[in-house]
């Protein structure tokens, strides 16, 4: 049976806006970056991210639950290329309570680059972990939930015949969702560790048989220089975004990720001439995204950082912490610098396939994958040099039960106190703001 990394349960969940605690104040532009006399900001020195202690994210105060406590459970599952997740959670206070978690390496994309198709023993190995699921659903008499598949049985031919024999032997339904989808609901369930003061972000997604890029833009103006209406270059105005999908101004997804660069390149034996062939053609596939050298430019100048939903990045963060066993706490919200992050991939690609193995944050299942996604970060990062990337251990699934309790009014994460300087008014909650644009080929401009 494939190993499963430790979740953290009943933890409670900051969902949107929360302050970066363990950040300095500001985020740092790209290394390198000068004062022209024009106008540009100048690089300040790249500070040290905080300490374990402090790299924790905390729940937003500005979010109000509709609920106080408790309610009615729900369930997002992301079957994806390489892992099958499933998420558990109550609304709770500020946020959401997570009760219970399931993930598994699944590897149902292994095979699927030379075949077409989805093997008997890879669907074999998803079935079995999807009855998990659907065990620990009726167990917690989960009644609202989103079920997804990803790029596996997208590109599968026979993707729909694997989803019919799921429903056969689990009961469950499962929806393929399109990449503009898994790019949308990455950004909701990352964004509250968006730097709140980042004046945009590169938030990227490294999955097994796909990846998605993201260029959040933050700037509060428009493209004809005017300040959107009722938008403040604040903190507040930051945390009160209801969606940052609303933000995204270019996306794209490529049909490379962790299984399929392996299986293409090897996985076990990987030498720094391999790997920078992988770099390589990964880059060559960028220009999918349409604004590649406008964000180059953008971070030359402005506060962007990264911001990374993947094994690849929270492997590299735990390696990074020294953790004897994986754990998610310490890992979610981490902060690494350019250097770092450097550092950690040329230490990983100096292991023998042996040593990943035995490193408690890699293991066996991971060991023959994680340079393959070592090499689609290098590509992103040489692409869009960013000073910092922030970890995130969520995704998917967070962006799921967002959208969800959101949709239901269970709470509302745009709600607001009124102003304490006004006393004896009542507290009231802002109205929420519509949905952001959904459509266009990999690009959507903010309104």
């Amino acid at each position: 049976m494939a190993a499963q990394r430790s979740e953290a349960h009943s933890s409670a969940v900051p969902v949107h806006g929360n302050k970066a605690t363990g950040q300095p104040s500001g985020v740092n532009k790209a290394d390198g970056a000068k004062k022209d006399g024009s106008g540009s900001k100048a690089a300040s020195a790249v500070p040290r991210p905080a300490p374990k202690s402090q790299t924790r994210p905390q729940p937003s105060t500005h979010v109000r639950a509709h609920l106080a406590s408790g309610g009615e459970p729900y369930a997002a599952l992301d079957l994806g290329t390489n892992n099958c997740r499933l998420l558990v959670a109550e609304p709770y206070g500020q946020s959401f309570r997570v009760v219970d978690a399931f993930s598994r390496i699944v590897r149902l994309g292994e095979g699927l680059s030379q075949s077409g198709r989805l093997s008997e023993d890879a669907q074999d190995r998803a079935i079995a972990a999807l009855k998990v699921c659907q065990s620990k659903l009726n167990y917690r008499s989960v009644k609202r939930f989103r079920l997804i598949a990803t790029e596996a049985c997208r590109r599968a031919t026979n993707g729909g015949a694997f989803l019919n024999r799921v429903h056969r032997e689990t009961g469950l339904r499962l929806e393929i969702v399109d990449r503009e989808t898994e790019a949308r609901l990455a950004v909701s369930g990352c964004a509250s560790l968006v730097h709140p003061e980042a004046d945009g972000v590169v938030l990227f997604d490294i999955g097994g048989g796909s990846s998605e890029i993201v260029w959040l833009d933050l700037d509060p103006l428009s493209e004809e220089g005017t300040v959107h209406p009722g938008e403040k270059r604040n903190r507040q105005t930051r945390r009160a975004m209801r969606h940052l999908s609303e933000r995204i101004r270019c996306w794209a997804s490529l049909q490379v990720g962790v299984v399929t660069l392996s299986e293409k390149h090897g996985g076990k034996v990987v030498t720094r001439a391999h790997f920078e062939t992988m770099v390589e053609e990964v880059r060559g596939m960028l220009g999918d995204f349409e604004e590649r050298d406008a964000l180059a430019k953008a971070i030359e100048t402005k506060h962007i950082h990264m911001l990374g939903t993947s094994g690849t990045v929270t492997t590299l963060a735990g390696v990074h912490l020294g953790l004897e066993r994986y754990d998610r706490r310490q890992v979610d919200g981490t902060w690494l610098t350019a250097t770092e992050l450097r550092d950690m991939i040329g230490r990983v690609l100096d292991m023998n396939f042996q040593e990943r193995m035995n490193n408690p944050c890699i293991g066996a299942d991971r060991a023959d994958l994680v340079l393959a996604g070592c090499a689609i970060l290098e590509a992103f990062h040489r692409e869009w040099p960013c000073s910092q990337l922030r970890v995130a251990d969520r995704g998917l699934r967070e962006g799921i039960l967002m959208e969800m309790m959101i949709d239901d009014g269970v709470w509302n994460p745009q709600s607001n106190q009124a102003s304490k300087k006004t006393s004896g008014k009542k507290k009231r909650s802002r109205r929420r703001g519509g949905r952001g644009h959904r459509g266009g080929h990999g690009r959507a401009k903010a309104t």
